[in-house]
């Protein structure tokens, strides 16, 4: 088996492992699979991830499968795109589909409904975790600017309730002025 058979037979074996056993959404699959491409298999530098991370929440879509797109793209080329597709929007395509045809039944379960609001905390808990460890990096890092954009974002989200759009284009043009600078003066 070729090594790039074998990196894309792994990267949807991955995609689909995280995939089909993680609940609360995108951001906590780009969690699992930082921890996945970057931590444990080092196929991914942390600074590529939060990278991509970014691009996937602002692009159109849902962000599992936009993040699932920059990272199979960057470890495998095209091939690692479909393969890293397939391996996210599997499982829950297969599990929302058995879950449709007993839905009414399966929502009046107490103990479902019970289980569904526990897993919210274990849902806010993952998502607190990569935050704080990108804020860690970005701190080590000395980078003072997206310190100060991000803790401004925050409060103007949070605090005067601003449209998360403006927050991102605004965040964007930020970027395109400061870190553009720098690349035109090297």
């Amino acid at each position: 088996m070729s090594e790039k058979l074998k990196r894309c037979l792994l990267l949807f074996l991955y995609t689909m492992r995280i995939s089909a056993f993680t609940f609360g959404g995108g951001y906590v699959i780009v969690s699992l699979m930082k921890k996945q491409f970057v931590d444990k298999l080092g196929w991914l530098a942390e600074e590529e991830m939060l990278d991509y991370t970014a691009l996937a929440q602002s692009s159109p879509g849902p962000i599992a499968v936009n993040a699932a797109i920059l990272v199979g793209y960057r470890i495998s080329g095209v091939p690692g795109v479909f393969t890293s597709i397939i391996g996210t929007i599997l499982p829950p395509l297969v599990l929302l589909t058995a879950i449709s045809f007993v839905y009414e039944a399966f929502i009046q379960i107490e103990a479902i409904r019970y289980l569904l609001l526990g897993m919210q905390a274990g849902v806010i808990a993952v998502i607190c975790d990569v935050v704080c460890g990108l804020c860690r990096s970005i701190w080590r890092e000395g980078r003072w600017i997206a310190i100060i954009t991000a803790a401004a974002a925050l409060i103007l989200v949070a605090v005067f309730s601003v449209n998360v759009i403006l927050i991102v284009l605004a965040c964007a043009l930020l970027g395109i002025l400061l870190y553009g600078k720098e690349d035109r003066a090297k």
